[in-house]
């Protein structure tokens, strides 16, 4: 199962991005999808999380500004994130865990993408 995100860049401090990332391949069921990020030096942390049923999990620092959404017929996630910081800048990677059309189970990653919130 492969997953590509896109939507990341430069924004200024205030302003809103919105990431999107769209799961492919021998797919039966995406149970979790979900947001992640990651600058140098520091661990990967969730930023949010979405349930096959549509319960949401955020990170504290993402509750209020984030809105994380999904399409189960499409496979897709995205992120609305707004009232961006300097200390959002980042790489966002999305996250999928599921099971294949074989019956196995996957956790897949997507490439990552840079945000930037700088004026």
């Amino acid at each position: 199962v492969q997953l590509q995100a896109s939507g990341g860049g430069l924004v200024q401090p205030g302003g809103s991005l919105r990431l999107s990332c769209v799961a492919s391949g021998n797919i039966f069921a995406i149970n979790i999808m979900g947001w992640y990020r990651q600058t140098p030096g520091n661990e990967r942390e969730l930023v949010a999380k979405i349930t096959r049923a549509g319960t949401t999990t955020y990170a504290d620092s993402a509750k209020g500004r984030f809105t994380i959404s999904r399409d189960n017929a499409k496979n897709t996630v995205d992120l609305q994130m707004n009232s961006l910081k300097p200390e959002d800048t980042a790489v966002y990677s999305c996250n999928a865990e599921g099971a294949t059309t074989s019956w196995r189970a996957f956790n897949s990653w997507g490439q990552g993408t840079l945000v930037t919130v700088s004026s």
